[in-house]
């Protein structure tokens, strides 16, 4: 580990003189690559210095120690420290341990989130709507930002299906285990007899997709315009605004009639295909990577039950790390980050389980 540290380092350094070169600074787009690698780079860096600096005392410390001529006043004093030091290097440690486990790519990049109702009628359709509203909830915490790009709502109320945009830093790395069967237990308002009802809805995150990384040709798609259906203004059903593409060599499908512009729909719909295929693209590499190896915050699989909602307990239970937080209705109006970085915690003492 100190080897790939010491090497960190000085790459780190030959970077920030990069960055000072009048001639990079001139390309700004070589210029942000690099400060973006740098950036990446720092917090392994600061405690790096911060473990050497505990390094250099525990040394300091022990040759003081060494010194017979020491009052036992001094020598109490500095054996205290030493216990101190030493623990602090154990827990740099650890720390630098996760800071150097590999980074997902995608960790950085906005999102595009599928909440579809699943089993349970009317109720899945309303559950589904609260899961859309304490995602956009969270993103507001968060400061990111939230934009529709598909949506169907049914008369009776909430969603049948609904798929966002949430742009911000850092924004796949904090949701990418949302992915999944979300299962809400409740009774319903319509029931008379006080008996709960089991619904569930699915939801899918993936990293959205830059060009360079999906590379589709136009001679792969399929692109229809049909006129809007439901609701949403005056001029949205009378032209034909809304789009529907077909990437042919995988049969997939991307629709969007949310905006009255069909550019803007046409741009729309893309962004989600090109979302869909790049995850089809990573989930092959990571199985090629894994075989068999299965994460203990589970596959990410839409089929895979991931999380409860028991509204009559007040709980959210995580059956893929065996985590129950309470307060359900705080965690419905977004405050998710309790379980979000228990997912975190379990998923990188996984991998540092799997280096070692």
């Amino acid at each position: 580990m100190l080897d790939k540290l010491d090497f960190l380092a000085g790459k780190y350094a030959e970077l920030n003189e990069k960055i000072s070169d009048p001639k990079i600074i001139g390309d700004q787009n070589q210029w942000k690559k690099l400060m973006k690698e740098q950036s990446h780079m720092q917090p392994i860096i600061e405690k790096y210095n911060e473990y050497t600096a505990a390094l250099t005392g525990i040394d300091e410390t022990k040759e003081m120690l060494a010194d017979k001529q020491l009052e036992s006043d001094f020598k109490e004093m500095a054996e205290a420290e030493l216990h101190e030091l030493t623990e602090q290097k154990i827990a740099l440690e650890e720390e630098l341990r996760v800071l150097l486990l590999p980074k997902d790519p995608n960790d950085d990049k906005n999102v595009i989130v599928e909440v579809r109702a699943g089993a349970g009628g009317s109720e899945a359709a309303l559950f589904a709507g609260d899961l859309f509203r304490m995602f956009t909830r969270y993103a507001e915490r968060q400061g990111w930002k939230t934009e529709i790009m598909s949506s169907s709502i049914p008369d009776i109320g909430g969603i049948k299906e609904i798929i966002f945009l949430i742009e911000g830093t850092g924004a796949y790395s904090r949701l990418k285990y949302e992915s999944g069967v979300h299962r809400v237990q409740r009774i319903p308002s319509t029931e008379s007899g006080g008996r709960i009802h089991t619904s569930t809805a699915t939801v899918a995150v993936l990293p959205e997709a830059e060009d360079v990384e999906v590379d589709i040709s136009a001679n792969d798609l399929r692109i229809d315009v049909y006129r809007s259906s439901g609701n949403g203004g005056q001029s949205v059903n009378t032209t034909d605004s809304a789009v529907r593409i077909t990437h042919l060599p995988t049969g997939m499908v991307a629709t969007c009639q949310d905006e009255k512009s069909q550019l803007k729909n046409k741009d729309k719909a893309l962004k989600i295909l090109k979302a869909r295929i790049l995850e089809i693209e990573t989930q092959k590499q990571q199985s090629e990577i894994a075989e068999n190896r299965k994460s203990q915050v589970g596959t990410g699989d839409r089929s895979e039950r991931i999380r409860t909602y028991n509204f009559p307990q007040g709980r959210i239970s995580d059956h893929r790390i065996g985590v129950t937080v309470y307060q359900l209705e705080a965690f419905l109006d977004g405050d998710i980050d309790e379980m979000v970085n228990a997912l975190i915690t379990s998923d990188q003492a996984e991998k540092l389980k799997q280096q070692s």
